[in-house]
């Protein structure tokens, strides 16, 4: 059985929770979920890695176990969830670390790269976006609020934040529903139906705009810093199209590339494979 530590950390006091396992003195590999999930998205996974990593897999703020301050003293943007991040990994004291990025985890993780560029060894972006072509038509609802931030295009936002629309971001692109555990979409929409937290979502999907401002800059530190990275991408994903996993060649010319036939959430369906997958290129990569 797989030794989970759960935890928190006291992050300039923002209470951060995660889960921790494996040795610490083996390579670490730092886990970012994205929405509308948790650290609990990564169940299946630590237990596949830990005897060869040390694995954190924090609650986002505003997520899962972690502190949700109140909107009038914490701003929810991508800019302040890596703030907290960064600092959360400086407080645990990691110093390196391979990233694996999901979602949210994407921009999250890719703003404490390019801040810290030294620290990371390696990339694994599971659908986690960098490039234009990468957004579907998925995002239409989301780009209207960007452009025009009215309460109408608000509110519409609020159908994907149901249990029902939780539960088929799940579902969605999977060739046998069946394997999807009910457990991750249940636990996500009980997250999401506390005080306040639809707000906070509501604030992070305008702000993801900040992320597609920022995407020449992540590609920018890709050109330049070259690290190692796995993209392995649920290829039926309603959100995060496969050409933006392919994109990754054209600023990383050795960027392995690999397409699951399942959908967003791959670690439902596809653990075994991707834990395969990080090994092997965290294998590489330390050779």
């Amino acid at each position: 059985m797989t030794d989970i530590r759960y935890q928190t950390a006291d992050v300039d006091g923002h209470t951060i929770f995660y889960r921790e396992a494996g040795d610490p003195s083996r390579p670490t590999l730092l886990l970012l979920h994205g929405f509308p999930s948790s650290s609990h998205m990564f169940r299946d996974l630590i237990p596949l890695l830990a005897e060869r990593f040390h694995l954190i897999a924090p609650d986002l703020p505003g997520f899962g176990l972690s502190e949700i301050k109140p909107r009038k003293t914490f701003t929810y943007t991508f800019d302040a969830l890596a703030r907290v991040i960064g600092r959360f990994t400086e407080v645990i004291g990691l110093d390196r670390y391979a990233l694996y990025v999901f979602d949210y985890g994407a921009p999250t993780g890719f703003r404490l790269a390019m801040a810290h560029p030294e620290r990371v060894t390696a990339v694994i972006s599971q659908n986690g976006n960098a490039y234009e072509e990468g957004l579907s038509a998925g995002w239409d609802p989301i780009q209207r609020y960007w452009r025009e931030p009215t309460d109408e295009n608000r509110q519409a936002l609020r159908a994907l934040l149901t249990p029902a629309s939780i539960r088929w971001q799940y579902e969605h692109g999977v060739p046998d529903t069946t394997a999807v555990s009910p457990d991750g979409s249940a636990l996500d929409a009980y997250y999401i139906a506390r005080p306040e937290v639809d707000e906070i979502q509501l604030d992070l999907f305008g702000d993801y705009a900040s992320n597609v401002a920022l995407y020449p800059a992540f590609q920018a530190y890709f050109r330049k810093h070259q690290p190692p990275l796995l993209a392995i991408w649920g290829k039926n994903d309603p959100f995060f199209l496969p050409p933006g996993a392919e994109a990754y060649r054209r600023d990383l010319p050795n960027a392995e590339i690999r397409f699951l036939d399942t959908g967003h959430f791959a670690l439902e369906t596809h653990a075994g494979e991707i834990a395969a997958a990080i090994i092997e290129l965290l294998d590489r990569q330390a050779a």
